[in-house]
C-alpha cells in the first residue's frame, strides 16, 4: 500500500470551524472537477479558535495537489 499524504489547511479565529467546512466543499468540488472520486476530504476541530481542512492523497499525488491547491502543510499518515 502507497504512503498517504495529509494535505492541510490551517483555519483560525472566531469563524475558524464554518470556514473550514466552507473550504472542505471546495475540495470536494476540484476532486470532482478532475475526477478524483476516492480521495478522503474532511476536517477537524483542534480547538475553539483553530480548524483544519484536509485532502488526503497518495504520496505519487502529492506534488500535483500540492501545486496546485497550495495546502499551509502537509503530514505522513501511517
Amino acid at each position: 500500500m502507497e504512503e498517504k499524504i495529509k494535505l492541510i489547511w490551517d483555519f483560525r479565529g472566531p469563524n475558524a470551524a464554518p470556514t473550514a467546512a466552507h473550504h472542505k466543499i471546495h475540495l470536494k468540488e476540484f476532486c470532482e472537477k478532475e475526477n478524483y472520486l476516492e480521495l478522503e476530504i474532511g476536517t477537524s476541530l483542534i480547538s475553539e479558535m483553530h480548524s483544519t481542512a484536509y485532502i488526503l492523497v497518495s504520496k505519487s499525488l502529492m506534488i500535483v495537489f500540492r501545486d496546485l491547491l497550495r495546502p499551509h502543510r502537509g503530514e505522513k499518515v501511517s
